[in-house]
């Protein structure tokens, strides 16, 4: 008797597994009919593409229908379809939101899927390839729409997914919108840095170091690559990038203060103010690299100043230095181009930090005695004559370039330190201009 049950039971699988192949692959052809009834009529079956999307997604379930070229063909078919018709639908109404969360994604995976099967055959991979052509414009404005919203990984696998489809485009002799070699070499660095931006370093790495590998020119690439094997924990091949990078970019602040922050993380201060100082031996003229290096002091003098463990006493010294250093090769840049606002901007930054030293002291000094009352007066006149200092390079900053927001809101707040409301209002006014999109019509200061 336990025979034959085993028997039976053999019999119900076996017909039950029949049955579920058959069920993948009628509910994929299914599907295609679907579409094809929805494409002949779409006002009339308008219902047809929403059971054609859950039919295939049924039947994609199945590890038939997934065995099948055909079957790749149709879930790509119907979401290029829906993603077609829903795009169409913003030209007419640009608030109107898409249906999927990445529907030429997914169809370009499908297709891709159907061209993976040795078994395809010649009009199916004709019918893949020609529907890859369609979708992958889609998939770059998608991907921009996630960027946009600030989904990155999102807009990282749209992009990744149109350099994929390049790729299969170009093997197949077929029309790609990444024809243009300018274009393909922004849409690679693009995908590398929306994978930075996703936090996703060891898929941005490759992408980064195709351009780099090509003698790219973009600092942004040497910047990319940088971050991110700083982030893998790639010592060595951070520093290499940084290098060479600083040698092929020696006037951009963003990689001199990327390495400025490693030698001071390593504590290898020396290497690089003696790098630079024996660059200005070489170009004495060169007012960028006196800022460079007066940009180094400016640096170690703020980290310090933000140090909460050591004391004011323990610091001073120390401060004094790096202020002194600072002030020394800014004065210098600005006595050679007197008319660079980053220039001015940065050794009146420099002077008004300074002053944050005595308005601390100011704020510890006590009122309780008249040693403390005189100490205090005492302070806040010196304070002040300092902020004039730092003021007379603000204005001449401003003077130069009067939508700078840093300048702006430097010059609030050093007339909000000497307690001067009519200037202070003012250049309140006009930094809130720029910060609203705008533009101030000429400097308050002349030049």
């Amino acid at each position: 008797m336990k025979k034959v049950l085993f028997a039976l039971l053999g019999i119900l699988l076996s017909v039950g597994t029949a049955q579920a192949q058959d069920d993948g692959a009628k509910l994929a052809k299914s599907a295609g009919k679907a579409l094809a009834a929805y494409n002949q009529d779409p006002a009339g079956n308008s219902s047809k593409i929403a059971e054609a999307k859950t039919k295939i997604d049924q039947a994609m379930q199945t590890p038939e229908a997934q065995a099948l070229a055909s079957a790749w063909i149709i879930k790509g078919d119907v979401y290029s379809t829906r993603i077609q018709n829903e795009l169409a639908m913003q030209t007419v109404n640009p608030n109107a939101k898409l249906t999927g969360d990445n529907d030429a994604l997914e169809s370009f995976n499908a297709y891709k899927m159907a061209l993976e099967k040795p078994e395809i055959k010649k009009y199916e991979k004709e019918q893949a390839i020609d529907g890859i052509v369609l979708v992958q414009p889609w998939m770059i404005n998608i991907g921009v729409s996630k960027y946009n919203t600030k989904e990155y990984e999102k807009a990282f696998l749209a992009f990744k997914g149109s350099l994929e489809a390049h790729e299969v485009l170009n093997t197949n002799k077929k029309k790609s919108v990444l024809d243009d070699p300018k274009e393909y070499r922004d849409q690679i660095f693009f995908t590398g840095f929306l994978a930075s931006l996703a936090k996703r370093c060891n898929d941005a790495v490759p992408y980064y170091e195709i351009l780099y590998k090509q003698g790219t020119d973009s600092l942004a690439v040497y910047e990319g690559l940088f971050n991110c094997k700083t982030e893998l924990k790639d010592e060595a091949g951070a520093l290499k990038i940084l290098q060479e990078g600083r040698k092929k970019f020696p006037e951009e602040s963003s990689l001199l203060f990327a390495e400025i922050n490693y030698y001071i993380s390593k504590g290898r201060l020396s290497e690089l103010t003696g790098s630079l100082e024996q660059a200005i031996r070489k170009e004495p003229n060169n007012a960028s690299l006196y800022r460079a290096l007066g940009d180094v002091y400016n640096n170690l003098f703020t980290v310090l100043l933000e140090d909460t463990i050591q004391t004011r006493e323990q610091k001073a010294s120390k401060i004094k230095e790096y202020a002194d250093g600072a002030k020394k090769n800014f004065l210098i840049a600005v006595e050679k181009e007197p008319n660079n606002m980053d220039f001015n901007y940065s050794l009146g930054a420099l002077l008004y930090n300074e002053t944050n030293l005595i308005a601390q002291e100011m704020n510890e000094t006590s009122f309780s005695t008249n040693a403390g009352q005189k100490r205090y007066k005492e302070l806040k006149e010196k304070m002040l004559v300092d902020v004039d200092q730092a003021l007379k390079y603000f204005q001449k900053a401003e003077s130069l370039e009067p939508n700078d927001v840093n300048v702006l809101a430097a010059l609030v707040q050093a007339y909000g330190r000497k307690e001067d409301d009519t200037l202070y209002m003012e250049f309140k006014k006009r930094l809130d201009v720029v910060k609203k999109g705008g533009t101030n019509a000429g400097s308050y200061f002349k030049n």
